[in-house]
C-alpha cells in the first residue's frame, strides 16, 4: 500500500511540475495496454520490462492500469469480435500454426480471441492514447495549474510555516 502510495504522490508532484509531459503520457499509454489486455500473459511480462527500462512514471502506469482494466470488461465482446475476425482469417492460419509450434509464443495466449482482440485493439490505440493523454497534460498544467498557483488559496499555504517545511523537507530527502 505503501509503494502505490508513493506512486500516486509521485504522479501528484510530477503532474504539478514543469517537466515530466511524456513520462506521464508514455505511463497512462502502458497503463493502456496492462489494463486492457487480460493479465498473466507474455505480453504484461514484456510491457512490465519496457517500463521498468525506460522512463516511464510508474504512478501513472499503475493508476491508468487500474482505471482501463474495468473498461475492459465492458469492452470484451469488441476484443472477442475483433480476435475472432483475426484468428480466423484464412491467409493468416499458417502464421499461427507455426507461431504455436514455437517454444515461448504459446505462451502469449495469442490463440484466445479476447487475448488477441484486446492485443490488436491497444498496440492501434497505443500512439492515440500517448498524444490525447499528452495534450491533456499539458492543458492541464497550462490552464488548470497556472489558475491554482496564482489563486489567494495557495499564496496563502506558500507562506505558512508548514509549507516552508515540507519544501525543506523535499529538498533534503526527496
Amino acid at each position: 500500500m505503501g509503494v502505490l502510495l508513493k506512486q500516486i504522490f509521485g504522479l501528484i508532484k510530477l503532474l504539478n511540475s514543469e517537466t515530466g509531459q511524456n513520462q506521464i503520457a508514455a505511463g497512462i499509454a502502458a497503463g493502456f495496454i496492462l489494463g486492457m489486455t487480460p493479465a498473466f500473459s507474455l505480453q504484461t511480462v514484456l510491457v512490465i520490462i519496457l517500463v521498468l527500462l525506460f522512463r516511464v512514471q510508474l504512478g501513472a502506469v499503475l493508476i491508468s492500469s487500474f482505471f482501463f482494466a474495468f473498461m475492459a470488461y465492458i469492452l470484451d465482446p469488441l476484443f472477442h469480435s475483433v480476435g475472432q475476425n483475426i484468428l480466423q482469417t484464412n491467409s493468416l492460419q499458417p502464421i499461427f500454426t507455426s507461431m504455436y509450434n514455437m517454444p515461448i509464443l504459446p505462451f502469449t495466449r495469442f490463440n484466445n480471441t479476447i487475448v488477441m482482440g484486446s492485443a490488436a485493439v491497444t498496440i492501434a490505440l497505443f500512439p492515440v492514447i500517448f498524444i490525447i493523454s499528452r495534450i491533456l497534460i499539458f492543458k492541464y498544467q497550462d490552464k488548470v495549474l497556472k489558475r491554482f498557483k496564482d489563486s489567494k488559496f495557495w499564496k496563502f499555504v506558500k507562506a505558512t510555516s508548514f509549507y516552508k517545511w515540507y519544501q525543506k523537507y523535499d529538498e533534503l530527502y526527496g
